[in-house]
Formats: structure tokens, sequence, C-alpha cells
């Protein structure tokens, strides 16, 4: 990524960049619906009462949906202990658990999406591969969200395709009056799917197509920031490309309190989620 060369000029502006804490509660619901949106990924839709007071004001929530175990109907479900141990676990029951953002929430239908990326043979990625209407899952969470204000001049959004519903999530919230580019990274040709955005929008799919390293990093180097203005910068990848792609925003000049980065998973490791923002 380019960057015009820096001139003296005031310090950014301060932004409101809020983290808020929602009370925690485990929630049974339903699959109602399932979409094959792209090749490897699938939309399934849950619902029903228990979503009552749920709320996800942040493009980047996540909540952990816990999996019934194979040759199970329904997951096992830990136990809401006090405040300093608020999930509790019986013996030798510690339930199947990922994280997952959700996609859309429609609060008077209480319908809750949540896209799959249909990728090996992980407990995830093989539930969603199989689910029809009438299936149950656990939802929990989310416990906590940061937002983001929407006064930022431009947003940089760059992530794999497990980061999608965050970006698009993201890019439907900006107003007109913003610059974003977003860099997503799929799995093949074929896996783009439309997105919705107001602001001006530079939008660069890459397709890993079967290619090693880290293409990220080697597309925003094609890249120029805006010369003016404040910006956020978002990213969520794979764990190998995380520090690389942190380490390229600081070098361009992008202040730390407006940089988030995070891992969303790591080869090898299970319910993997980790943040790299110090």
């Amino acid at each position: 990524m380019t960057t015009a060369p820096q001139t003296a000029s005031a310090p950014p502006r301060q932004h409101a960049i809020e983290r808020v804490r929602h009370d925690l509660k485990l929630r049974v619901l339903t699959v109602v619906r399932t979409e094959q949106i792209t090749p490897h990924m699938r939309r399934i839709t849950l619902a029903g009462d228990d979503l009552e007071g749920f709320v996800s004001p942040a493009s980047d929530d996540h909540v952990k949906l816990l999996f019934p175990a194979p040759g199970e109907t329904k997951p096992v479900f830990p136990v809401l202990g006090n405040g300093t141990n608020p999930i509790q676990y019986a013996q030798g029951a510690r339930p199947i658990a990922r994280n997952y953002t959700p996609r859309r929430y429609d609060a008077e239908r209480r319908e809750l999406e949540i896209d799959f990326v249909l990728h090996g043979d992980g407990p995830a990625a093989s539930w969603a591969a199989q689910a029809q209407p009438g299936q149950t899952l656990g939802v929990g969470g989310p416990r906590g969200s940061m937002l983001v204000p929407l006064d930022f001049d431009w947003y940089v959004l760059v992530g794999d395709q497990t980061a999608l519903p965050a970006i698009a999530r993201r890019l439907e919230q900006l107003p007109a009056t913003a610059r974003a580019i977003a860099v997503i990274e799929i799995v093949q040709d074929g896996e783009q799917i439309a997105l919705e955005c107001a602001a001006q929008l530079d939008l660069r799919w890459v397709a890993r197509n079967g290619r090693s390293g880290a293409l990220l990093l080697d597309e925003l180097a094609k890249v120029a920031l805006p010369s003016g203005g404040d910006g956020y910068v978002w990213v969520a990848c794979e764990h190998a490309q995380v520090q690389g792609l942190r380490g390229h925003f600081i070098n361009a000049g992008v202040p730390k309190q407006h940089l988030h980065v995070a891992s969303y998973w790591k080869h090898g490791v299970e319910e993997h989620h980790e943040h790299h923002d110090e």
C-alpha cells in the first residue's frame, strides 16, 4: 500500500470508540431456513422465543455457537455462574463451541442469520453442511461490542472469507459521505457476493485458487490509503497473516487507536479467536 508523503498536520480528531458489555444469556434456537450463498458459504437462519432481548450493535460482534456432539440432536449447555466464574462446565461435559459473527438479526421476526464457510471437516462446517429446518443449536452472547463511530472520513476493511459477514455488516452501516476500501480473500473464483454500501467503495476480491502466501498483504501493496482525513482500519483473517498486515498499516501511519486486528482462526487450532491490537 502506498501513501502520500507525510507533511506536518493537525493530530487526528477524537473519535468515540466505545466498548460495551452485554448480559450473558444462553439460547436454544431452531433452524428455520438454509441457503447456499456460494459453493463454500451457507447461511443458516435460526429462530425462537429465546431471541427476546438479543442485541448485536457492532458489525464484528461474535456469538458462541454450541453444536450437538456426534450422534446427538441437542448441544450440551454450560451453567451460568457468578461474576468471577460466569461459565461453568460439568465434568466431561464441555460443549463443542465456535465463535461466529451474526450476519443479520431481525428483532420483529426473532430470526438470526449466521453465515458459515464450508472448509474442512470441523464440527461447525460439518454441522452447517447438513443443517435442516427443525434442528437445534445453542447460542451464547454476544458478551460485548466494540462500537466504532461513523464519523471517520474513510475506512479500510481487510479479511478472508470468515470475516465477510462482519465486513458486509460494516459496509451496510457506512454513510454516503465516507470512503471505504475493502480487500477480501476468498477460497476461489465464484465466491464473490453482492455487498450493499452507500459509501464510495473500492472493493477488491482476492481469490486464493489453491495459492499459498500472504495474498491480502500482496494486494494491499497495490492500494493507496486516502491522503487526507481520519481513517479507521479493521483486519480479521487467519493467524499467519495478521502480524504482517498490522505492521503494514502501522508503517503506513495509521494510529494504533484507529487500527483493530484479529485472527479469527488458526491452522491446526480449534476454537481460535485472538485480538492483536497491541
